[in-house]
């Protein structure tokens, strides 16, 4: 199935409108529970700004309270164009999203408001990634829009507001997990199934990394194949492929795996609750194999 691009651009939305004011919470203990951040998109019409806000949760007054930036397209085109054709980002910047620091081991909440393609476990997993730890995030759109605005302003408050950058391989390690779920979920007809394998892929990587062995690609792809074989996902080549680059850029970076599972935990509940068994050592994935065909022997004899 071919990937609507316009739905790639609003994939896109999540991962960076909440990277930067999320790790300002996160990194700075003094700052967890103190005013919010609110990005809204520079293009936004007084009737949107009025429609954005009220699913924000936010009025004007309480604005006078939060930290509070604007985010224009050419912001976009600077960071975006390098992840997205022109065309796809647009030329208006329109999606906004509210960010909350809150307590140790509350893990990411995500909620959209017409965001329409991105699922809340999508951008969990990509943002437990990108090293997000306890935020609840909203992300709206004054409609079904892509939401590249609120992507890029996450970017820019984080700069203007800790003096720091966000590493690049962290973001773009965390954008290519967006695109490749998205596109997996098109590609399978469901969205559920395509972040669960994911992140069920990534937890392996990550575990393996945690404990010193960093998974080649052969092994990586052992545990894909696993993944699909028992979540019963028929994968392409190049969506096979696709899956085994973005963890082999995963176990390049300095995750935990059990803050992994507790950031993105609504996530690593519903994997655990699909009881996969899967082992990246190859003598137990050959076993794996050669019982399933052994089965099918059994069942055709």
């Amino acid at each position: 199935m071919k990937l609507n691009k316009r739905k790639l651009a609003l994939l896109m939305t999540g991962l960076m409108l909440v990277m930067s004011p999320v790790s300002v919470w996160a990194d700075r203990e003094d700052a967890k529970l103190e005013k919010p951040y609110v990005s809204l998109g520079a293009d936004l019409s007084a009737n949107d700004r009025a429609i954005v806000l009220k699913l924000l949760g936010v009025t004007e007054d309480d604005l006078k309270n939060y930290t509070v930036t604007t985010i224009t397209n050419a912001d976009e085109h600077k960071y975006l164009d390098s992840y997205l054709s022109k065309s796809v980002i647009g030329t208006r910047a329109l999606s906004s999203v509210l960010v909350k620091g809150k307590t140790d081991g509350s893990g990411i909440k995500v909620t959209t408001y017409n965001i329409t393609y991105c699922t809340t476990g999508m951008y969990q997993n990509a943002l437990a990634t990108a090293g997000i730890e306890d935020a609840e995030i909203v992300v709206a759109g004054p409609y079904n829009i892509s939401g590249t605005a609120a992507l890029v302003g996450a970017i820019k408050s984080y700069e203007n507001m800790t003096g720091e950058t966000v590493s690049q391989e962290n973001v773009d390690t965390a954008t290519n997990e967006l695109v490749v779920t998205g596109k997996l979920a098109e590609s399978v007809g469901d969205s559920d199934k395509a972040e669960q394998l994911v992140g069920a892929v990534k937890e392996q990587v990550v575990e393996g990394s945690d404990n010193g062995k960093k998974l080649t690609e052969e092994e990586i792809g052992n545990v894909v194949d696993q993944a699909a074989q028992e979540m019963d996902v028929q994968l392409s080549d190049e969506d096979r492929q696709e899956i085994v680059d973005l963890m082999d850029k995963i176990k390049g970076l300095d995750i935990d795996v059990d803050s992994l599972k507790e950031q993105a935990k609504d996530l690593y509940d519903k994997i655990d609750d699909l009881g996969l068994k899967l082992d990246w050592n190859q003598e137990k994935v050959q076993g794996f194999f050669s019982k399933i065909i052994e089965f099918f022997k059994n069942l055709f004899s």
